[in-house]
């Protein structure tokens, strides 16, 4: 016999939050980011994205935290990209952790402005080949055809690009 979701329960005691160990925000997350990699969960950088468009329609989506610092917090898209358009608009955003084994979630809000074209650079050649063409590739959050467009724009890239390094597409970098 099926159970309404109303009944599905969990208690919630493996964690709790010790406020001595909260002298910061960013101290506390530093804390929690080192435990969750402790671990070892799958994706432990998966965080979801929200946005919202000028008039206030929001949006949400899982990225990958690429680096974080007292500054913020990096993750790396096309610029073209529906989040990207939705960023330009409006510079503001949340981002939400959710580490189940741990019993925790994180929230973040604030601000969101453009890496440095450097920051953006090194971790664009740090990212393996197939990834940087796919950058040139996909018209990230656009319709296309069918997987084999996909594959067949990739291959002129890749031709285009043979022998040479492959640069950082100007619409490509990171938050």
């Amino acid at each position: 016999m099926m159970s309404s979701i109303a009944d599905i329960r969990k208690d919630y005691r493996l964690q709790s939050l010790n406020e001595a160990d909260a002298r910061s925000p960013f101290e506390l997350f530093d804390k929690w980011w080192k435990e969750a990699l402790d671990a070892q969960i799958e994706e432990v950088n998966a965080m979801t994205l929200a946005t919202a468009s000028a008039d206030a329609v929001p949006s949400a989506r899982i990225v990958l935290l690429k680096g974080y610092d007292q500054k913020g917090f990096v993750f790396f898209t096309n610029y073209n990209s529906f989040k990207g358009q939705q960023l330009e608009e409006n510079p503001r955003a949340a981002l939400i952790f959710f580490w189940k084994e741990l019993e925790r979630q994180v929230r973040i809000t604030g601000l969101v402005a453009k890496t440095s074209d450097q920051e953006s650079d090194d971790y664009y050649h740090s990212r393996p080949e197939g990834s940087r063409l796919g950058a040139w590739a996909s018209p990230q959050s656009q319709v296309i055809t069918n997987r084999q467009w996909l594959e067949e724009n990739e291959k002129q890239f890749r031709e285009k690009f043979e022998g040479k390094p492959v640069p950082r597409p100007s619409h490509w970098g990171g938050f």
